[in-house]
């Protein structure tokens, strides 16, 4: 099964061959023939005229939305999920020889001293997960959550890392996760973007390839939503123009749009059609969405939002929850500020105290509301930090072999923890989880058979997980 692509790719060989048909061989039946084509196309023609139209997935999904919480730059796992009390003890020594063979660092020299966790570990919860003393809110949540230990990728700096997590390549111009969660399934929401992207601290070193749509349909691309003021620029009407000033325009426009699509059959142009009717409906649903001021206060404090006009980390939590209830399919929060070469411990603390309140009030609020059940929360980032110091005596340098995620919902063991590292931090020791295994159970979990959700391109078809990735099943509930 190639995911909805030959489906589509027939209803437009269809059409083009009869219309082609009917107009060139002059046989005046316009009226039977559109009559036929709609009786004959059906749902086929559907998905050509509305490419967001849900659909169904290879069997039954245990979630049916994703919040992707993207934690860009690198969060340190050695001082927040992976507790090490023998790196602590080896503080200040070199590494053992035998650890370094055929290890290439991505700016230190490997022989640097090892340097401790810089902040205490506790267990929490009835599971016992030890987490890091930065970490107070989502210990309060430990119980709904899943850590994993042993996350593993191929890319060592920041950029084709964080395109390899989101793309499953590390090369420009694939279909991020997002793309692929809304071909496969399409969006429940006629009012907003089926794929979100909240920005808040830097922009991300992979830049929009994280969330584009490669060799898909543009129709698929994440939309960024601005933090400020309209969430998407030129949003309003100019001075002098009205509502139905512009519905007229839009219309004629459109008509002109789809006699060019009937013509040629290319995808492209149901996608501007459905860019230019998605911008009319996103003037009176986005302001909607942005305006708080049907929160309470109490949520506010649970987010830890102190001013809910300002952007931020906690603003753009809440926000997640909002789109998700409005029907977005994919919403992905972008927070770049974990890259400590130095200054780690002052680094660290800050960004936790950024992130760890609102990450866990956002698991809460869901399940309250009854959408952490089939809601899907991923916490991560592109890869970790080595066990070795950089920069003097508090910092660390790039890792791919061994670092942590989260994730909570959406058919997700809660209270668990997978995989671990060697007694260091460097290697892992048990249950190895690749970006293609990860990628392959978020789409096990939403529906699909990653091998089968493909799209045929340059003469072959092409999946998320490329050639490889296998489920993770003992992650899952």
């Amino acid at each position: 099964m190639n995911g909805c692509h030959d489906e589509i790719r027939a209803a437009q060989a269809a059409l083009l061959r009869r219309r082609w048909f009917f107009r060139e061989c002059g046989l005046g039946l316009a009226g039977i023939a559109a009559a036929s084509l709609m009786a004959e196309e059906g749902g086929a023609k559907s998905l050509v005229d509305n490419p967001l139209a849900p659909r169904r997935p290879h069997f039954a999904p245990k979630a049916k939305r994703v919040i992707f919480l993207f934690n860009a730059g690198a969060p340190s796992q050695l001082e927040l999920f992976d507790h090490k009390p023998e790196l602590a003890k080896r503080n200040g020594e070199l590494p053992p020889p035998d650890l370094l063979k055929g290890y290439r660092a991505a700016f230190i020299n490997p022989k640097s001293a090892l340097l401790g966790p810089k902040f205490q570990f506790a267990r929490h919860g009835q599971c016992g997960t030890e987490l890091s003393e930065v970490l107070p809110h989502l210990a309060k949540i430990v119980d709904d959550i899943c850590v994993v230990r042993s996350m593993h990728t191929d890319a060592v700096n920041h950029a084709p890392a964080q395109i390899m997590i989101n793309t499953g390549s590390q090369q420009f111009g694939r279909p991020s996760l997002g793309a692929w969660t809304l071909y496969g399934l399409g969006s429940e929401s006629s009012d907003l973007p089926g794929y979100v992207v909240l920005n808040s601290a830097k922009g991300t070193s992979g830049g929009s390839s994280n969330y584009g749509a490669g060799f898909l349909p543009t129709v698929y691309v994440g939309t960024q939503f601005r933090s400020v003021g309209d969430p998407m620029l030129y949003l309003s009407n100019p001075a002098g123009v009205d509502t139905d000033t512009q519905r007229v325009s839009l219309d004629t426009l459109n008509e002109l749009n789809e006699l060019a699509r009937q013509t040629a059959g290319d995808p492209e142009i149901a996608a501007r059609i459905q860019s230019y009717e998605m911008a009319y409906r996103l003037q009176t649903s986005a302001p909607e969405l942005m305006d708080l001021a049907d929160e309470s206060a109490e949520t506010f404090a649970m987010y830890g939002i102190k001013d809910p006009k300002q952007p931020s980390y906690a603003r753009n939590c809440l926000l997640s929850r909002r789109l998700i209830e409005r029907g977005v399919r994919f919403v992905q929060l972008f927070h770049e500020a974990w890259d400590q070469h130095s200054n780690l411990t002052q680094g660290v603390r800050s960004n936790t105290g950024t992130t760890d309140q609102a990450s866990a009030a956002l698991v809460q609020d869901l399940r309250q509301r009854g959408l952490l059940q089939d809601t899907l929360v991923v916490w991560g980032g592109e890869f970790g930090r080595t066990p070795m110091v950089q920069g003097g005596s508090d910092g660390r340098d790039h890792h791919n072999r061994c670092f942590s995620w989260w994730l909570a919902g959406g058919g997700i063991k809660p209270g668990h923890t997978h995989g671990q590292s060697d007694e260091l931090g460097f290697n892992i020791a048990q249950d190895p989880v690749h970006v293609h295994d990860i990628n392959a159970t978020l789409l096990h979990l939403l529906g699909f058979d990653h091998t089968r959700l493909t799209f045929r391109f340059q003469g072959r078809d092409y999946r998320l997980t490329d050639v490889h990735g296998k489920v993770v099943h003992p992650i899952l509930a």
